[in-house]
């Protein structure tokens, strides 16, 4: 070998590699920094439970229909709360999972880079 590098080498094709990644890496912290100031909203019990979480998944707000609360079933409130804040958790998840397959859709040849 060369001193310097490789004899014959792509030096283009790493350049490309190069911009590729840098690119990569500049859509990635786009598509986080949108998902992070996204609100997921889910509703239980037809709308009576709504939860709200943010993209870094916090809770932003949780309403509930005072017409719901019963103090005699405490417990249908409580089932309805879990609800309403699992699916907007669950709604997070689905979408920064999709947003994440968009942006690795290109790296066939690098499974689990992200």
């Amino acid at each position: 070998m060369a001193k310097g590098g490789f004899r014959g080498g792509m030096p283009g094709n790493q350049m490309n590699m190069m911009k590729q990644a840098q690119k990569m890496q500049q859509d990635f912290l786009k598509m986080q920094k949108e998902l992070e100031s996204t609100d997921f909203e889910f509703s239980s019990g037809g709308g009576a439970v709504k939860a709200v979480v943010t993209g870094t998944r916090e809770f932003s707000s949780l309403v509930i229909d005072p017409e719901v609360v019963d103090p005699e079933d405490v417990e249908m409130l409580q089932d309805l709360i879990l609800a309403a804040i699992n699916g907007a958790l669950k709604k997070a998840d689905e979408e920064t999972g999709k947003a994440m397959n968009k942006l690795q859709g290109g790296l066939g040849g690098f499974p689990g880079l992200f």
